[in-house]
């Protein structure tokens, strides 16, 4: 399963992990997210609905580049510097490219149209 992110002129693509998580997003796609900066690694926007928890840890340590959810705030997160493991993160899947670098260059909150890709 493949996504585009969209923000301003930018477009960020991923590659989501085959999860109940993963398929939950995309059936909200498309959607836009208004984002903010959280503690200087990642940039968070709240889904319209929750994304399932099945099979999933109860935790994760995502990696710089990963797509993931944080269930207790409902965010859809793109992680962009290194955050460590925390309860209630889900990751979902990766940034392709040096989407992670660019994502973090952009400043204040943000507007991230977020579409499904036909491959």
């Amino acid at each position: 399963m493949r996504i585009d992110v969209t923000i301003g002129d930018q477009r960020f693509r991923a590659t989501l992990d085959v999860s109940a998580a993963s398929r939950a997003l995309v059936g909200q796609l498309p959607v836009t997210v208004e984002m903010e900066d959280h503690g200087g690694v990642e940039k968070t926007g709240r889904l319209p609905a929750p994304l399932s928890l099945e099979g999933q840890p109860a935790g994760a340590d995502p990696d710089v580049g990963d797509v993931g959810w944080y269930a207790p705030g409902n965010d859809l997160v793109l992680y962009h510097g290194d955050q460590s493991y925390f309860p209630g993160i889900v990751v979902l899947g990766r940034l392709d490219g040096d989407a992670a670098e660019r994502i973090a260059a952009l400043d204040g909150p943000l507007t991230a149209t977020v579409e499904a890709v036909d491959d």
